[in-house]
């Protein structure tokens, strides 16, 4: 039996995850984070992407984050999240028609514009279909 740590993956509106897992991939600032027992402890905070959790049995599931904080203690990993949703609940038409508008604003900007605002809004929507891919080449479609 492989050695684990108890995950809480967390949002505002519920929990999305809790028990035990061998590995946690979570999308860091500057990179994927990977995190397992006996990993140091860790505060950040964390982009909009695919978290993957590889839980006890080796079975992995991937949750898409709007951006959040992992906490990582000798006892536990917590991930507390804005938004937090299963990868399989993920609206792919909604993503791509997020990612076009964002894309749109940026090239026609007007007194109304907000780029930071369309930055956010396009990253997030790459996220949420980067999510996607992951759980399509973990699903081998």
């Amino acid at each position: 039996m492989a050695i684990t740590v108890h995950c809480d993956i967390v949002s505002a509106e519920t929990a999305v995850f809790s028990g035990l897992v061998e590995m946690v991939i979570a999308p860091g600032q500057l990179g994927d984070l990977g995190i397992a027992p006996g990993h140091a402890p860790l505060l950040t905070n964390l982009k909009p992407g695919p978290i993957r959790v590889i839980k006890q049995n080796g079975e992995e599931e991937i949750f898409y984050l709007s951006g959040g904080y992992l906490e990582v203690q000798p006892s536990e990993i917590k991930v507390l999240a804005d938004h937090a949703i299963r990868a399989d609940d993920v609206d792919e038409a909604s993503a791509l028609k997020a990612k076009k508008e964002a894309e749109q604003l940026m090239v026609d900007k007007s007194s109304e514009f907000d780029y930071f605002r369309a930055k956010a809004q396009l990253a997030e929507a790459v996220a949420q279909l980067r999510t996607l891919e992951q759980i399509r080449r973990k699903l081998g479609r």
